[in-house]
Formats: C-alpha cells, sequence, structure tokens
C-alpha cells in the first residue's frame, strides 16, 4: 500500500534537511576557524579520548625533562666545583713538593703554612657549595652545612657522614643519581684522618718550620679519589645527556601525534566547506519549489 505524502511531511523533511546542512557547515566552520577537528568530545570521542592520552604523556615528558634539567644544574654544579677542589689540591701538592727543598728556610715553611691554610679555609666553603638552596656534597642531608667551621676545636671539619644517592626519575622506571659520593673525597680514607684534618697535620708541621713532604702519600690518594669521582661523574653527565635528547625527540613525536589527531586538514575544510555552501544553496532552492502554494495564489 502507497504511503500519502502530505505538503507537511514535504514541509519537514525540507526543515530538517536544511538544518543538518546548516549544522554541517556550522561545523566546518568552527574548524576553520579554530583549527580543531572538534569542539567537543561528544563530536568525536575517539579524538577526544586520544588528545587526553597525548596530552598526559606531554605532561609527563615534560616533568621528565624537569627532573633532567635539575640533575644536569647539580652535575655542573658539582663538577665546577671539583675543579676547583682540584687546583686546591694541586697547589698543595706542589706546597709540599717544595717543603722538602732542605735549602727552604723555616720562615718560608711558615709562610706554606699560611697559603696552606688559606687554601684550607676555601676548600671548606667549596665543600659547602649550594644550588637553589641545598648542599651538593651532603648526600641527602641537603638542608645541612657538610662542612662545620666551629668543629675540631675551632678549626673546621667535614662533619657530613651521609653518602646516599639524591636519584631523579627521567623516564619510566629510570633513575639517574644527581649528586657524588663526598665522603669519598673529603672524608677519604676515614673519619679521622679526612682531608681537612691531613690539611691542618701539614699546617702544623709548616708553621712549626718543618717538612710536610712525607704527607704526599696521602694528598695523592685523596686527589686520585677526586679524579675517579669526577671521571664516574662525567660518565653519568653523558648519559643524562642523550637522555635529554630523547626526552627532546619524544616530545616533537607526541606533539606531532597530537597534532594529527586534532589538527583540522585546513585545505580539505575548506574544499568541504564550499562544497557544503553549494548543497545547502542548491537545498534552499529546491525547498522553495516543493513549498506548495496556497488556493489563494490560485484565486488571484
Amino acid at each position: 500500500m502507497a504511503v500519502r505524502v502530505t505538503q507537511n511531511m514535504l514541509n519537514s523533511n525540507m526543515l530538517r534537511n536544511l538544518h543538518n546542512s546548516m549544522r554541517n557547515m556550522d561545523k566546518l566552520q568552527h574548524q576553520l576557524a579554530s583549527g580543531s577537528k572538534i569542539e567537543k568530545p561528544s563530536d568525536d570521542p575517539v579524538v577526544a579520548a586520544r588528545g587526553m592520552f597525548y596530552r598526559s604523556s606531554l605532561m609527563e615528558n615534560d616533568q621528565y625533562k624537569r627532573n633532567v634539567d635539575e640533575a644536569k644544574s647539580w652535575m655542573d654544579m658539582t663538577d665546577s666545583t671539583m675543579d676547583e677542589v682540584g687546583n686546591v689540591m694541586k697547589r698543595v701538592k706542589e706546597l709540599l713538593i717544595y717543603s722538602g727543598d732542605g735549602a727552604i728556610s723555616p720562615d718560608d715553611l711558615k709562610t706554606m703554612g699560611s697559603e696552606i691554610q688559606e687554601l684550607k679555609n676555601h676548600l671548606g666553603t667549596l665543600a659547602n657549595q649550594q644550588i637553589n638552596g641545598k648542599y651538593i656534597f651532603a648526600g641527602t642531608d641537603t638542608n645541612k652545612a657538610p662542612y662545620d667551621l666551629t668543629a675540631n676545636g675551632g678549626k673546621g671539619d667535614f662533619v657530613s657522614t651521609n653518602s646516599s644517592p639524591i636519584n631523579l626519575e627521567v623516564s619510566q622506571n629510570v633513575f639517574v643519581t644527581s649528586n657524588i659520593n663526598a665522603q669519598n673525597i673529603f672524608n677519604f680514607p676515614d673519619n679521622a684522618n679526612n682531608m681537612f684534618k691531613v690539611l691542618d697535620n701539614i699546617i702544623t708541621e709548616l708553621n712549626n718550620g718543618r717538612s710536610a713532604a712525607q704527607f704526599q702519600p696521602g694528598i695523592n690518594q685523596q686527589y686520585d679519589k677526586l679524579l675517579a669521582e669526577r671521571a664516574s661523574l662525567g660518565a653519568s653527565v653523558n648519559r643524562v645527556e642523550l637522555i635529554a635528547e630523547r626526552l627532546n625527540t619524544q616530545e616533537v613525536g607526541i606533539t606531532g601525534l597530537l597534532s594529527k589527531n586534532e589538527d583540522a586538514d585546513m585545505a580539505k575544510v575548506m574544499t568541504n566547506l564550499k562544497t557544503q555552501e553549494s548543497v545547502h544553496s542548491a537545498a534552499l532552492g529546491s525547498g522553495a519549489r516543493i513549498i506548495q502554494p496556497s488556493l489563494l495564489d490560485f484565486l488571484r
């Protein structure tokens, strides 16, 4: 049985089609204006879900990059400070060798003692080096000065015994240690005979007008430990730089995926919009012909 098509049905269908056409144009115009495929998640739940995942990945990657930057800052400060410590120790070694010259007068030896005292004071300042208000040679006790000016009867000494590493996560389940074990530098070989106590003994000998050349082996050991720690730090720096490059690459990749997922193809949108405008114009023309003239129009 054939269905009778009424004028009201024609009018309703025409209006519904015009509404759909206008909605399509509105969507395309929004894409053109915003550059985005969707305005709200309901427009395309799959695109929206992927966008949330990519943004979450970018945030996570950004946090890893901040951790890498912090680790690099610590390492750079540690390396430059260790370089200064090395210069101090090299000068001490020179003075010890010089003190063994039998032609050196007691007054010259006392002058050397004064210089080594200043070198020790500078070494104490280096031991208390900070970055962002945190001591870099204090293990995880970053708020406590490792070198105490009042220790050892007011002579000053390295009092920290903390050798714990400071680990930062720079990728999922990947950690790097941003600090070095300062015990191997300042408290080597032990608390009772650490670098500062050895320097005190050297100063005492020189101030009494005596050679301190006998302390050369101990200072050489201290210097070798410094070099070993610095070499280990250099290897860590290389690793962190490689991780930083990978994180930058990942950021570019994730950003590209996010753009591909959400950004509208502007050339395609413009073509579709022009096509839709033509369709809408044709729909308006055919709709005008579909609307049935009233009986009055025939009576005029």
